[in-house]
Order: C-alpha cells, then structure tokens, then sequence
C-alpha cells in the first residue's frame, strides 16, 4: 500500500513537472555589447518577463544592430532582437550595409515593442558660454569614435556650418566628463537612452547646457524630435528639444502569436516597475509608436487593440 502511494506520488510529481515546463515558454533576446545601457535593458526586460509571465528570456550579447538583423535568416520562433526601424527597411530593401545580402527572412520581420531611443546630447560646459550651435564655432569638441552619436555629431557639424571651424578633441567619450570639469573641452557630445549616465554625471560635477536643436535643424537632420523633459539634468530649467533614433523590439512571423502577446503585454504592463529602478524606461510611452516603421506581429496587434492604443494601416 505504502509503494502504490509513492508510485501515485511520484507519478502525480511527474504530471506536475510536465505540465510546468509545458507551460514555460523560452525566449532568446539579442541586444547589444554588454557594456552598453541596451544590455542592461535587455537584463531588465528578462525579469520583467520572469515576473510577470512564463516566459523565460535569456539575453544575448550582440555586436550591433546589423548582426541582429542578420541573424534572423538562420534563427527559429524563439528569436527577439533590437535594432532601429531604419535597418529593417534597408534590409527588406537590400540597401547598404545589407546590399548582396538580401534574404526571403528579412520580409518575416514583425514588431512588438518600441524601447528607449537613441537620444542626442549636445552637451557643453556651463561656463563656456556656449547657448546655441552657432557658439561652438571656436570651442573645442568630443566627438568620440566609430558610435552613432560620433558619426551623428559629426554629420550636424556639417549640417549646421561648423565643418572646420570647431577642434575635435583626441580624447576618448569615457573620459568626456573629467575633460570637461578639466578645461580640456568646451562640450561633448553623446547618444544613449535619456536619462545618460555621462550627462547626469557631468551636470552634477560640472554643471552644464544641453544644447536645443530648432526646428529647422531637425528637419535638416531627418531623425525623429525627442523632447527631454525639464528637470531630467540638473540644472536644467527647461524642455530640451533634440533629434533621436528610434530603436524596436522585433521577431519574425515564425513566432507564434501567443507569445508575441505575453512579451508585449508583460512588457507595457512591467514598464512602470522597470522605470522605477532606471529612469530611462520613463521616456518610453504610446507616442514612441508611431515611430514603429512597417507590420507589427499579430500577437502583439491584439494587445494594443485590447489596450486600445491606436496603431496606423501600415502597422497592421
């Protein structure tokens, strides 16, 4: 009789083992390099998701956006990886870096979420005098090397007339916040998810003007207006207006649709905890939808609707 029970036991044991691995769903997120605010995202979302669902995220270190978007011609339904809209397209399209590379997988993409944005600080020493862009001709600037905000400062250079009437420093983004309490600056500029740890850095030590952009010079940019709110820096009295690059959470239609909407559904749902422990999440709202380029995944499609935020025929 005491055997019958064990057996009972362990079999019962087993159903309930079954039916919870049955139930849990896995899912590989691919971000960036693991020195980056993207990766700490990334870790976030994963116990955002171990939180509020079943679904088990292991995150994965990436080279960039343009890996991530390669990646999915060999990846399966469990595949979820970050990169700017913009690169979805050039892929689809066969277009730069994806040029001779085209695959029938880059037409599967589907959207579920966007992320923090790529935001652009033009961010200058308090005492420099330095208010407008016109008043960097002169002063020496950080630029940095090989980043997006590196390549990104350099084309507004241009864009604005500052080609070679400003010093580009030789000094590494790293040490952009000591160079500038130094002297060795006048400003410095930098793309991350807004609040930036460097800008925050410097705005408390230093003391420091964030730079606005007209409106003129974000339609000569062609990137999306971003407005960082009053009091986000210290000493920062007023709205800053500034250009970003939007950044999505995507899969493939292979995934199915169930799992596409817990993701997005935990995710919305988890965004106010996740904004608590890292302010920049605070940025991420039902405006930054719009900046979604092409079909989102059908899974993802019921939450909104049940969320009712609204989504364009495109997205659809």
């Amino acid at each position: 009789m005491t055997s019958m029970k064990f057996l009972t036991g362990a079999i019962a044991t087993l159903a309930l083992t079954a039916t919870a691995t049955f139930a849990e769903t896995r899912v590989t997120y691919k971000s960036a390099k693991s020195t980056s605010s993207y990766y700490q995202m990334a870790v976030q979302i994963a116990e955002a998701m171990k939180a509020g669902s079943d679904i088990i995220v292991t995150v994965e270190e990436s080279q960039g956006s343009v890996q991530n978007v390669m990646e999915v011609k060999a990846r399966g339904g469990d595949y979820v990886f970050t990169t700017p809209p913009a690169l979805v397209r050039l892929a689809k399209g066969g277009k730069a870096m994806f040029e001779g590379k085209g695959d029938p997988a880059f037409d599967d993409i589907r959207a579920l979420f966007p992320i923090p944005s790529l935001t652009m600080h033009f961010v200058a020493r308090a005492d420099a005098g330095i208010t407008s862009f016109a008043d960097l001709e002169g002063k020496t600037v950080l630029l940095g090397k090989g980043s997006f905000g590196a390549r990104e400062g350099e084309k507004y250079l241009k864009l604005f007339g500052l080609e070679g009437k400003v010093t580009l420093a030789e000094v590494e983004l790293s040490n952009a916040v000591p160079a500038l309490k130094n002297g060795q600056i006048d400003a410095f500029v930098t793309a991350g998810s807004y609040p930036a740890p460097n800008v925050i850095e410097a705005a408390a030590s230093t003391g420091v003007t964030v730079l606005s952009l007209s409106e003129d010079q974000i339609a000569q940019s062609k990137r999306s207006r971003l407005v960082i709110p009053a009091g986000t820096y210290a000493g920062q009295d007023s709205d800053i207006v500034t250009t970003s690059l939007p950044v999505v959470a995507y899969t493939t239609t292979k995934m199915d649709d169930e799992t596409a909407y817990q993701l997005t559904k935990t995710y919305w749902e988890g965004k106010a905890d996740m904004g608590s422990a890292a302010p920049w999440w605070n940025g991420v709202d039902e405006g930054l939808m719009s900046n979604i380029e092409g079909k989102i995944h059908p899974g993802a499609i019921r939450f909104y609707k049940e969320a009712g935020m609204a989504l364009n025929d495109a997205q659809m």
